[in-house]
């Protein structure tokens, strides 16, 4: 019975060591993986040359280390297990040797289990082990394949370096030729241009020449042009200009026909025009007879055009309502001519009185708002010069052209008259330089 407690605990103490082994393969690989990690990042092309030196060198080391501790701890555990092995070997066969064929049958199965499993285990490390040393081995040689792709960028970089130089020089003669080139250009043009005037077609009757013949056709030119040494060289110029000139008498043509059709069209408007302006004035001018009969019982007014004689400039054309632009073709002007009650003849607005010019006013534009009506009309104290029978006249034609043109006019006032006409009236009061609303109501 010791000797079995002895095997338990020697077979506890195997069980120990195969877990150490198992967490010292498990921090290799932990430290296999940190490896790849810093494979993966972006530190390495940042380190200056010395530095990659060294980690180089320091990888080559840690790879040295590692194999050799590979390899010893490989041979410490085959001679401690093959040792233990054997040592328990013999104690099993003390054992057997001692016990009862029963008892030592299944200790002798146990032992066979437990040496079983101790052999399946060391497979499993041993497997393990060895794919470790795969493992660092891949990773050497991806290693050693990086650094030869770091030696081929940077033959591959100094080709690039000595090509870009290359060119450069390259870009510099071709520069160097183009200037030479534009120099020359430059230098038979002014010959071509000392030439005098040339024919239209000349450049493109000898562009798709070559040198040589353009040279021998000069050669044979110049030949020819000996025999006319008296004759000038300026003479296609008369040539050219006749050319010219039937061009630009073409173009007059034309822009002498555009400059009718634009004259037709410019009468017609014009014509058209002065249709609409007396076709609408006639309007107005009627209107104006029918409210200032209405605003001024008993009076009389009219609106006209009248057709002044040249040199005439009349009177009423620097009146103080300002002078009147006549008609330059025509030598038409507006006229009104007004007549109320005691006055007699017929007076010209600038004969009349201030309150007379507001009824004159008013009766233009009633007689527009019928012509052409609009929304609405703004009147600010439009009645602060007239009388009371005018102030009255206002309000009714007011209070009519509301309800028949469907028009609305809004009005300021402090008289009563168009007060009395209004469908809607503000109060608004003054005090301390600020004007506020105090009341509002609607009239039945």
């Amino acid at each position: 019975m010791k000797q079995m407690a002895s095997l338990e605990k020697a077979l506890g103490k195997k069980e120990k060591s195969l877990d150490n082994i198992q967490n010292q393969i498990v921090q290799i690989q932990s430290g296999i993986a940190m490896k790849y990690n810093e494979m993966g990042t972006e530190i390495i092309d940042q380190l200056t040359s010395e530095e990659r030196e060294l980690l180089l060198q320091l990888n080559t080391e840690f790879t040295e280390l590692k194999e050799k501790f590979i390899e010893t701890r490989k041979e410490e555990l085959e001679a401690n297990l093959s040792t233990n092995l054997m040592r328990r070997q013999k104690e099993f066969e003390v054992v057997i040797s001692s016990a009862d064929s029963k008892t030592l049958s299944l200790e002798a199965e146990s032992k066979e289990q437990e040496l079983n499993s101790s052999k399946s285990s060391l497979d499993d490390l041993t497997a393990m082990l060895k794919a470790n040393v795969d493992a660092i081995n891949n990773f050497t040689m991806k290693m050693e394949e990086l650094k030869r792709q770091r030696d081929n960028l940077k033959t591959l970089e100094a080709n690039l370096d000595q090509t870009v130089r290359d060119g450069a020089k390259d870009l510099e003669q071709l520069m160097s030729s183009r200037s030479m080139h534009l120099a020359k250009q430059e230098e038979c043009m002014k010959k071509i241009r000392d030439l005098g005037s040339l024919p239209t077609d000349a450049f493109e009757t000898y562009r798709q020449k070559n040198k040589k013949q353009l040279q021998k056709m000069l050669y044979d030119c110049n030949e020819q042009l000996q025999q006319f040494r008296h004759v000038k060289k300026k003479a296609l110029d008369y040539v050219n200009f006749t050319e010219q000139r039937e061009q630009l008498e073409r173009r007059r043509v034309e822009l002498d026909a555009g400059d009718q059709k634009i004259r037709e069209l410019m009468s017609v408007l014009d014509q058209r025009k002065d249709e609409s302006i007396e076709r609408t004035f006639k309007g107005v001018a009627r209107h104006f007879r029918e409210v200032f009969s209405e605003l001024v019982q008993g009076g009389h007014g009219h609106l006209a055009m009248v057709k002044k004689k040249d040199g005439d400039t009349g009177d009423d054309d620097n009146d103080k309502d300002g002078p009147r632009e006549p008609d330059p073709e025509d030598r038409m002007e507006k006229y009104i001519g007004v007549s109320f009650p005691g006055k007699g003849e017929t007076q010209s607005l600038k004969q009349l009185s201030g309150g007379q010019k507001t009824v004159v006013a008013l009766t233009l534009i009633f007689a527009i708002q019928r012509c052409d009506p609009a929304p609405f009309y703004l009147f600010d104290e439009i009645d602060a010069a007239l009388d009371t029978q005018y102030r009255t006249a206002v309000g009714n034609i007011i209070r009519r052209l509301a309800d028949v043109a469907d028009t609305q006019f809004i009005a300021t006032t402090f008289r009563p008259e168009i007060v009395k006409v209004a469908d809607k009236l503000y109060g608004v009061t003054h005090k301390n330089r600020f004007a506020r609303r105090t009341w509002e109501f609607w009239k039945d």
